[in-house]
């Protein structure tokens, strides 16, 4: 884990048309919702032509069937009732008169096998296809049938137009609901980068102050969008109130701790004083006297370190003062590896260190402290025996420092605030025989390196615990 929050991470805006997105819904709702419209409306006009034409085909069919044809009718001249493919049979004179288009003997047989009908019927001849046919017997047989082509020629004619023009319908109402919805969504786009701005501002320090908002334009309320947009600005409000309301408390404790510090220095000089000057008569002490005056130092001593160490914190919180400039990295990780060893003889200390010298711009009091940290915290908080590995190396314009161990890891459940203060790890981490920990000295490092403009991370599993810590190279 880093010392700080990850920055927010942004998706790309998504295209207009993307997956998944509102213009893409709308647009495909509205084309599909005029695709369907046009069809239905091209069925019921194809309905109300197909009605109309055969409605006009059986009023000529019964008109020629009430029309004498006592001198041989052939549907053409003068007396043509429809032009080409009229069918006409009349019986007179003791015998069948077929007039009109040839037939084939089986449609010859079909039409004279028909009874009588009220109207035009729909039959289907052989070798001429469909025909609109009405049968008389009164007062002579007299049978007329016209082709349902008359029909179903423009009728085709008709519903190929209406599927062309369905699909230009289409296409258009594709087109123009793409721009409309693009020209209505834009304030939500507006709204969104305003959205991700505010996500991406370093709201975790510092007064949380947040001087974006969504413009008046895009908060009008007479609007959906405009209404989002007035709560997301008065929701910016209540985020800046609370922030502010937090860094003042944050800057009282840090001020009280800073202040309560600096005052616990007099008092713990002069307890460390006089428990010095008692120890002169130490001769002349009971056992239990002296014992408690060794644990009156050893404790005033723990409390002088700690002492040190908030007010460190104080000052790094308030303006970090570091004194940079080129420090050879090598150097600082070798020596506070040899002040470990020799403070400590149970662990198994190694160095894993670069050929070539790795020069970052730290300061070199505040880095060594850093290094020896987290080699304290290695050495506190695991059993003897434990082989702790110390690295360096240069990567990505980083000098990159790294303290690793294979004792038994940091507890899941703590990884995440491990770098904070008064962070302890003893459920997690077997911690050696007289021991001691404040809870600061990993705070201590996250602090030091974020006033580098580095980072400090933790990977940590049962067996192998590495601590990575990242400086500018110089």
């Amino acid at each position: 884990m880093t010392t700080d929050p990850a920055p927010a991470t942004t998706a790309p805006p998504p295209t207009t048309m993307g997956k998944g997105t509102l213009s893409r819904q709308l647009v495909l709702r509205v084309t599909a919702l005029v695709a369907l419209l046009t069809v239905v409306l091209g069925l019921f006009t194809g309905l109300a032509s197909y009605q109309i034409l055969q409605r006009e085909l059986d009023e000529r069919v019964q008109l020629a069937a009430g029309r004498p044809n006592t001198g041989g009718f052939t549907g053409r001249g003068p007396g043509d009732l429809n032009g080409l493919g009229l069918v006409r049979i009349d019986y007179y004179d003791g015998a069948y008169h077929p007039s009109g288009i040839t037939l084939s003997d089986t449609a010859y047989a079909q039409l004279l096998s028909l009874g009588p009908t009220n109207g035009p019927i729909t039959v289907r001849l052989d070798g001429v296809g469909l025909y609109r046919v009405m049968v008389r017997t009164q007062p002579n047989f007299t049978l007329v049938g016209m082709p349902m082509s008359d029909v179903t020629k423009p009728l085709t004619s008709q519903l190929v137009m209406t599927l062309l023009l369905t699909l230009g319908v289409i296409v258009v109402a594709y087109v123009a609901a793409r721009r409309v919805v693009e020209a209505s969504l834009r304030p939500l786009k507006r709204l969104t980068a305003t959205a991700t701005q505010v996500s991406n501002l370093p709201l975790e320090r510092g007064p949380g102050q947040v001087p974006i908002r969504v413009a008046a334009a895009d908060a009008n309320p007479v609007s959906e969008v405009g209404q989002v947009g007035l709560a997301f600005n008065h929701m910016l409000d209540n985020v800046e109130g609370a922030l502010a309301a937090r860094h003042r408390s944050e800057t009282k404790v840090r001020q009280f701790v800073a202040d309560a510090s600096h005052e616990l220095r007099n008092p713990l000089a002069s307890i460390r004083g006089y428990a010095e000057l008692t120890r002169r008569g130490e001769d002349a002490l009971p056992e239990d006297a002296a014992y408690a005056l060794g644990r009156i130092e050893s404790e005033s001593d723990r409390m002088a370190v700690l002492v040190e160490d908030l007010l460190l914190l104080a000052r790094l919180d308030s303006q970090p003062t570091l004194d940079l400039h080129p420090v050879d990295v090598t150097e600082i990780v070798l020596n506070a590896v040899s002040d470990a060893r020799a403070a400590d003889s149970d662990h198994k200390w190694s160095l894993d260190l670069p050929e070539d010298v790795v020069t970052a711009m730290a300061d070199p009091h505040r880095l060594h402290q850093v290094i020896a940290n987290l080699l304290a915290n290695a050495r506190t908080h695991t059993p003897a025996g434990t082989a702790v590995i110390a690295s360096l190396r240069a990567e990505d314009g980083s000098a990159v420092v790294s303290v690793s161990d294979d004792g038994p890891g940091v507890a899941p459940e703590i990884q995440p605030t491990v770098f904070e203060r008064f962070t302890r790890a003893d459920a997690s981490r077997v911690r050696q025989d007289g021991g001691s920990s404040t809870g600061l000295g990993l705070a201590i490092v996250s602090a030091v390196v974020k006033a580098h403009g580095g980072s400090v991370e933790l990977d940590s599993r049962p067996g192998r615990t590495v601590f990575t810590v990242r400086i500018p190279l110089a």
